[in-house]
């Protein structure tokens, strides 16, 4: 069992920068790759960036390359995504989220994560 807490979320205006962080409370966060997904009104939840469990591996949308960050840190059991110059289309409810250690398939998809977050907003302002 893992229990996942977003915070960082907050206002800003477009090319600024917010750091997310997802603390995790459970004895094997370790062990878990953890994903960031967001949802803005609307929409469907999207992939946003997803890190393996050592953290040798990384993945993002193509929306957020070279703008976001993951990154985590197994001996605080939390997991970071920096934003860097946001845009108003970053606007949304962003969730992190921790994959089952089992699961073979993609990174870039919900099915396979097992834990989420209640989620933290994001309001980019133009």
């Amino acid at each position: 069992q893992v229990q996942l807490v977003e915070s960082g979320g907050g206002l800003v205006q477009a090319g600024g920068s917010l750091r997310l962080s997802c603390a995790a409370v459970g004895r094997t966060f370790s062990s878990y790759g953890m994903g960031w997904f967001r949802q803005a009104p609307g929409k469907e939840r999207e992939f946003v960036a997803a890190i393996s469990w050592s953290g040798g591996s990384t993945y993002y949308a193509d929306s957020v390359k070279g703008r976001f960050t993951i990154s985590r840190d197994n001996a605080k059991n939390t997991v970071y995504l920096q934003m860097n110059s946001l845009k108003p289309e970053d606007t949304a409810v962003y969730y992190c989220a921790a994959r089952d250690p089992y699961y073979s398939g993609s990174y870039y998809y919900t099915r396979g994560y097992d834990y989420w977050g209640q989620g933290t907003q994001v309001t980019v302002s133009s």
